[in-house]
């Protein structure tokens, strides 16, 4: 069965509090609940994380590799920042989709830049939780093309 690490950034525990007017109402076990069911339908299984600390993501990166076949990941305000979140996504080398609740292009322009989208092989933003669950099938459909059996 395939697996997916899904790891929410910093803030995303404030969700359905924080901004609702850009963020919306679900709350992050909503997304979590809502991203098991998808999995559950594509025949994978999803391993969820929230932290609001950089190295904390990075670790959980990097002890993906040879668990997870996948990762789908909102770094949130992470994106425009961190280089070494973008290098530990580099480093393992593990599919990746970068996916976010609003459309960060039509933000403002410092949200813009995405750090993670150059070692992501897709990007879904501007869609609501509805972003993470088309992340997820993106992502599955991706890894079972690369392994059909």
């Amino acid at each position: 069965m395939l697996s997916v690490l899904v790891l929410h950034g910093p803030n995303l525990n404030l969700l359905g509090l924080r901004e609702p007017e850009v963020y919306g109402r679900s709350t992050l076990d909503d997304v979590n609940r809502l991203l098991e069911e998808e999995a559950r339908s594509l025949q994978a299984e999803i391993t969820a994380l929230q932290s609001n600390h950089e190295g904390v993501l990075i670790d959980a990166i990097q002890a993906a590799r040879g668990k997870h076949h996948g990762l789908l990941i909102n770094p949130g305000a992470y994106t425009h920042t961190s280089v070494a979140i973008r290098d530990a996504i580099a480093g393992v080398a593990i599919p990746t989709v970068e996916v976010h609740l609003s459309n960060i292009h039509r933000r403002e322009a410092f949200r813009h830049h995405s750090y993670i989208a150059p070692v992501a092989i897709g990007q879904i933003s501007g869609f609501g939780v509805e972003s993470y669950r088309l992340g997820l099938r993106a992502l599955v459909a991706h890894l079972q093309s690369l392994d059909p059996a």
